[in-house]
């Protein structure tokens, strides 16, 4: 069974560091790619950055881009988010999901399984 398990989320105060972690399992990670995606309150979601495990190219959605860094250790199945200088926009449920190669990370198509979700709150 396919798994992918977020955590890390939590209350950070505006231009504090916070690092995302997503555990996967139930398939063989290098043959995906990873993406973390948002969804703030009332707006679609959208995808912030993406990760090859098995290549290490990355893509960073302009925003995050200098801000954000996606890493992945493929001896423990887990792709990182680390998040620094956080803004009040940042405030968001973060997903990782599993994608095959060529899946669009910007739209999130192509990714196929998804985890439950951490919730990101950049207080002001």
């Amino acid at each position: 069974e396919v798994q992918l398990v977020e955590s890390g989320g939590g209350l950070v105060q505006a231009g504090g560091p916070l690092r995302l972690s997503c555990v996967a399992s139930g398939f063989t990670f290098e043959n995906f790619v990873i993406g973390w995606f948002r969804q703030a309150p009332g707006k679609e979601r959208e995808g912030i950055s993406c990760i090859s495990p098995g290549t290490g190219s990355t893509y960073y959605r302009r925003p995050v881009k200098g801000r954000f860094t996606i890493s992945s250790d493929n001896a423990k199945n887990t792709v990182y988010l680390q998040m620094n200088s956080l803004k009040s926009g940042d405030t968001a449920v973060y997903y990782c999901a599993r994608g095959a190669d060529g899946a669009d990370c910007n739209s999130g198509v192509g990714f196929n399984s998804w985890g439950q979700g951490t919730q990101v709150t950049v207080s002001s």
